[in-house]
């Protein structure tokens, strides 16, 4: 497994990056622990969840007791501000809110420390300064070791930057946004922002909800229980597929699979520290890691960019 650090920082995780986002949702409490271990034991150490995941904490309950004793063999990372409950102080980015919010994961995780707390989405009703003071607190006590976004504009990781700059407070090591090949929008203000103030990139939906893995079919579907069924087929486009069928050619002439090649891609890219990819079963994690051990080269990348050039 290869390892990279995160941001400026010294801290290192493992190119692989599991995504929890299935636990407690489409797997339960024996499953979690059966994907948990398989990604242990394949190397990954960045497990990824949110406090909103698998219905409001249940993903951070099942991924503390799925560690248990191996808590201190991973790097552990969860998400706030998204609403945890019907009631208008349940959400947020207020300095109220987030004291509330990082105690409550630290109970379900069962831990006494988060290694890497992100604000889930941007919360226009507080000031960046507010939020970034509030984390800076919880570094200096220990609760928090570094601290990231997810979903952020290009503008807002360089306004969070330029305010921790400027008071002295704990920077935003990540940002953690969508980012695969049929949605490369964050390469056009996310990426350039990220590179140009050390901030590293976690892309989660790497396979595009599966769309990269040759699950769905033109003119089929989405097969019952998938995550495009459950969006009434959103994505399942003539141009997506078009797209798909060229990067699967790509990919098969480099005997490797569309969700190598898609995996491998976002590896390549110089501000991806890990690559955040979901699981329901052993061969999902498997699958994701062996993925990730393909280094692409110059000429693939190439390859890729020709793919995709008549759809762009």
């Amino acid at each position: 497994m290869q390892f990279r650090n995160v941001g400026g920082s010294g801290l290192q995780v493992s190119v692989a990056g599991l995504g929890c986002n299935n636990f407690g949702m489409r797997i339960d409490a024996d499953a979690t622990d059966t994907v948990v271990h398989a990604a242990l034991e394949a190397g990954v150490t960045l497990f990824d969840t949110a406090d909103i995941y698998g219905g409001r904490g249940t993903s951070e309950e099942l991924l503390g007791r799925a560690l248990g004793s191996r808590r201190d063999e991973v790097v552990l990372a969860t998400k706030f501000a998204n609403p945890m409950g019907d009631g208008p102080y349940d959400r947020g980015a207020s300095r109220r809110y987030v004291v509330r919010a990082v105690e409550a994961s630290l109970r379900r995780l069962g831990t006494d420390r988060i290694d890497l707390y992100q604000q889930h989405v941007p919360d226009p009703s507080t000031p960046i300064d507010e939020t970034l003071e509030a984390l800076d607190d919880l570094v200096r006590a220990g609760k928090v070791l570094y601290v990231g976004s997810s979903n952020f504009s290009g503008w807002q990781v360089a306004e969070a930057e330029a305010v921790a700059r400027r008071d002295g407070r704990t920077r935003f090591v990540t940002a953690q946004n969508e980012w695969n090949l049929l949605n490369r929008r964050v390469e056009r203000e996310v990426v350039p922002a990220s590179e140009h103030f050390g901030v590293s990139l976690l892309p989660f939906f790497p396979l595009a909800s599966g769309m990269l893995t040759g699950k769905y079919h033109r003119g089929e579907p989405a097969p019952e229980g998938t995550r495009l069924a459950a969006w009434g087929g959103h994505g399942l486009t003539d141009q997506a597929f078009d797209r798909v069928e060229a990067l699967t050619r790509v990919a098969a002439d480099r005997d490797h699979t569309v969700g190598d090649l898609a995996l491998a891609w976002l590896a390549a890219q110089p501000s991806v520290c890990s690559v955040i990819a979901g699981a329901t079963s052993v061969d999902q994690v498997q699958a994701n890691v062996a993925g990730l051990e393909w280094e692409l080269g110059a000429e693939d990348l190439a390859a890729v960019d020709a793919a995709l050039t008549p759809a762009v």
